[in-house]
């Protein structure tokens, strides 16, 4: 765990307030808008998720999916609005980013629409166009 102006960062899965963090993602994340708890209850606990807590209280979140070795998704990126402007998403970034470096991991994969400048300072570029490729299995027929 570590500490920073009242705040604590931990990888402990327990600590994870599914019910909080579902109603964050499922009605405030453009990208899980509708999630249901279900399917968050799933994600969470196959992935490895991070939080940041403010007297006992969650107030961020992160997972990363990962095969341990060589690389990780980092997903479900997200900070309370009343906690928002202080730098804690960042902070989180950067942890993850230094915790699976230490482990050996290649690389770090996200997505993001609107949040580039909080990625760019931690070393997260643009894929170039032509190497990368999807499948978006919500389209597929």
């Amino acid at each position: 765990m570590l500490e920073r102006d009242g705040y604590e960062l931990s990888d402990d899965p327990d600590r994870i307030d599914l019910p909080l963090v579902h109603r964050w993602l499922a009605t405030d994340a453009y990208w899980a808008l509708g999630r249901p708890l279900d399917t968050m209850r799933a994600a969470v606990a196959g992935s490895e998720p991070f939080g940041i807590y403010r007297d006992g209280r969650q107030v961020a979140i992160a997972r990363v999916i990962t095969d341990g070795a060589l690389f990780g998704y980092l997903c479900d990126v997200y900070v309370d609005p009343a906690h928002r402007g202080r730098g804690l998403g960042s902070w989180l970034v950067r942890h993850i980013r230094d915790h699976y470096a230490s482990r050996g991991l290649n690389r770090l994969l996200l997505v993001t629409l609107d949040a580039h400048t909080v990625y760019t300072p931690h070393g997260f570029a643009e894929v170039a166009p032509g190497r990368w490729m999807e499948c978006d299995l919500r389209v597929v027929s």
